[in-house]
């Protein structure tokens, strides 16, 4: 698999299917303990074959410690379609998706779940505008259906809309729901895309992915029956907190400037408190500037480099990891000569040390961001701004 970024975007150009044999249509589904669903799912999902597809249906067991795996070595051995597929320890979501992708043989490759929350007779209408070669990829979505749906946590569906609206604010979609299971691909545009999130992170970075390579994508409504945390639901507010950071980090590196500049001023500003913190302890105890300046500028510099590889930048975008090191520490030496030059003045002209280093920090905010956007981390343009 590549998630390389091509020189000039290239739609995909699958056409309207004219052969008469049916499609095959790879459902993925992964599961952990979920022994008391896997088997009424899979035979759920056995029921949308028809004269017009053929399915091959792939478990990936994530490690359960439940009746999981007898559950569905008893379907592989009943059904021919049923392959079953085992990770020896629990990896997450994600591992699990790239495992069953990776086997995926089907013209077509769906993402469903073990649970019971998604009806797979929707399966057939997102594979619609696949078939009529309109789209490269159809996203399920939870809140445009009509039917009928259970009603369950309120702060649930509030924090799936906000982090939707993050999503679309970076990649310039209008999606409704990123966090929806259903997702329908053409073979080859997701076998193109390296997965590596291992959790529910691997939504939003699908999304992401997805997003900057200029798919046809479509959206259509699905039925849904949440599950209660007693009924086994799994997914809590630390997999919130994971996706906020993968929309981040799967998103930022390929924004346009004055969007990524935005988002770096929370690097910028959360390396600039740490180089003015350690600067007043440090000056405040009698360490003298030409001493005490740098030191606090070098671990700010650390911070800023951590965060900005975690969040705004795309590591090794150019360089290996040891040139973009030394190409890093170069410009950080530059600015922070900088940096020295300038608070050095402003004591000398009587300002407060707090005046002058603040003063110092924010005027090399912007030398940062252009040192690191075009110098340590340049990524080569695409055309796209996604």
């Amino acid at each position: 698999m590549n998630d390389r970024i091509p020189d000039e975007p290239a739609l995909c150009s699958a056409k309207p299917r004219t052969r008469t044999q049916p499609a095959l249509l790879s459902v993925v589904i992964p599961c952990f303990n979920e022994s008391a669903t896997l088997q009424a799912c899979v035979e759920q999902v056995l029921l949308i074959a028809d004269e017009t597809l053929n399915l091959e249906i792939i478990i990936v067991d994530d490690g359960s410690t439940d009746d999981s795996v007898a559950v569905a070595s008893k379907l592989e051995n009943s059904h021919d379609g049923v392959r079953v597929l085992r990770h020896e320890e629990n990896q997450g979501k994600g591992a699990a998706l790239r495992t069953g992708i990776e086997h995926a043989t089907g013209d077509y490759v769906a993402i469903h779940d073990a649970d019971l929350e998604y009806d797979p007779q929707d399966l057939k209408r997102l594979l619609v505008p696949l078939q009529q070669g309109k789209a490269d990829v159809v996203i399920g979505s939870r809140f445009l259906t009509s039917g009928a749906h259970r009603v369950l946590y309120f702060w649930h569906s509030v924090a799936n809309r906000i982090l939707t609206l993050f999503s679309n604010m970076l990649t310039d979609l209008n999606l409704s729901d990123i966090e929806c299971c259903h997702k329908v691909f053409l073979k080859d545009v997701i076998k193109d895309i390296d997965l590596a999130e291992n959790r529910f992170g691997v939504e939003p970075e699908i999304i992401a992915k997805i997003a900057r390579r200029r798919l046809r994508i479509y959206e259509m409504g699905v039925t849904y029956s949440g599950r209660s945390y007693a009924e086994g639901k799994k997914i809590g507010w630390k997999d919130a907190i994971a996706a906020i950071y993968c929309i981040l980090h799967y998103n930022l590196p390929y924004c346009a400037a004055p969007i990524q500049f935005l988002f770096y001023l929370f690097v910028g500003g959360t390396a600039a408190l740490v180089n003015l913190s350690i600067f007043v302890v440090l000056f405040s105890i009698g360490v003298h500037v030409e001493l005490s300046a740098p030191i606090a500028f070098l671990v700010a510099a650390g911070v800023n480099y951590l965060l900005s590889i975690a969040f705004v930048f795309r590591h090794n975008a150019k360089w290996r990891t040891t040139s973009e090191l030394v190409i890093y520490i170069v410009v950080v030496l530059c600015i922070g000569a900088f940096d020295l030059w300038i608070t050095k003045m402003l004591l000398l002209a009587g300002f407060s040390p707090v005046i002058a280093k603040g003063a110092a920090s924010i005027s090399g905010l912007l030398l940062n961001y252009l040192g690191r956007r075009y110098v340590v981390f340049f990524t080569k343009p695409t055309g796209d701004w996604r």
